[in-house]
């Protein structure tokens, strides 16, 4: 399903936006060496149902996971990169921790990712792999425009990827959002320019540009939802929901949204 968002829609999906946006930097702010994984499940928690808003992933139960998430926000840490069940870890210094969250407000979804190095920076290959999937989002944001093809956000998407020398898995990528979390188009880290769905005004996208140093494969962890690298290399993940209007690209999910215009 495709769907396209009403003007009183798009309305709600900015605040759901902003909400998500906002949940993901004070995360961020609090994480530090010594806090548990499931601290901050329990955080994200607590400023989900203040906001009046639902979470997208405790009832989740994909065809790719085992049973309902059960869980608030997705936490990964160093090979982690895509859907991180939190459990019970403490984060060390130098711990390059990928947060993930999807919630509904007002029956509107939004979903947006980051991945930051707790304490102390040790490794620039890290610093490397964040900033590229940041300037991968945004020129995959950049590109998106009314009338422009899917093929085109991921054809800027890859490219930056690439490169950077980063190898591209593409089993999971950006995707359709609106009353729903998962919707189509689906919209691959790499691809052909010209190719697929035409954007059109109120399409909500969320695009999520994700690298493992050293590897294109993942491998499932034992707890039936984690995603790491077959390697055990590092991993970084950015992701941000923006809504097609008339002027461009707007970015949904920063805790102060902008808009980037054709």
């Amino acid at each position: 399903m495709i769907e396209i968002l009403s003007p009183a829609q798009l309305g709600r999906a900015r605040d759901t936006g902003r909400l998500v946006g906002d949940i993901l930097h004070a995360v961020k702010h609090r994480a530090r060496a010594g806090t548990n994984l499931l601290d901050i499940d329990r955080w994200a928690k607590e400023m989900i149902v203040e906001a009046g808003a639902e979470s997208c992933y405790v009832d989740y139960a994909p065809s790719f996971g085992r049973g309902p998430f059960g869980h608030y926000i997705c936490a990964a840490v160093n090979d982690g990169v895509l859907h991180g069940m939190p459990h019970d870890y403490r984060l060390a210094d130098g711990d390059l921790l990928t947060l993930d969250l999807a919630v509904k407000l007002r029956g509107v979804a939004a979903d947006a990712a980051i991945s930051f190095v707790v304490g102390q920076i040790r490794s620039s290959e890290d610093q490397k792999m964040i900033e590229t999937t940041e300037r991968a989002l945004a020129a995959g944001i950049a590109a998106a425009r009314p009338g422009a093809r899917v093929g085109d956000l991921s054809h800027a998407i890859g490219s930056v990827l690439a490169d950077a020398g980063y190898p591209i898995n593409l089993e999971f990528g950006g995707h359709g959002i609106g009353t729903t979390m998962h919707q189509d188009p689906h919209v691959a880290n790499s691809g052909r320019p010209g190719r697929g769905y035409k954007l059109r005004p109120g399409l909500l996208l969320a695009l999520e540009p994700w690298v493992m140093a050293d590897t294109d494969r993942l491998v499932v962890d034992a707890d039936g939802w984690t995603l790491r690298s077959a390697t055990g290399c590092r991993t970084a993940h950015s992701e941000h929901t923006i809504a097609i209007t008339d002027d461009g690209a707007e970015v949904l999910t920063s805790p102060v949204p902008y808009t980037v215009t054709a």
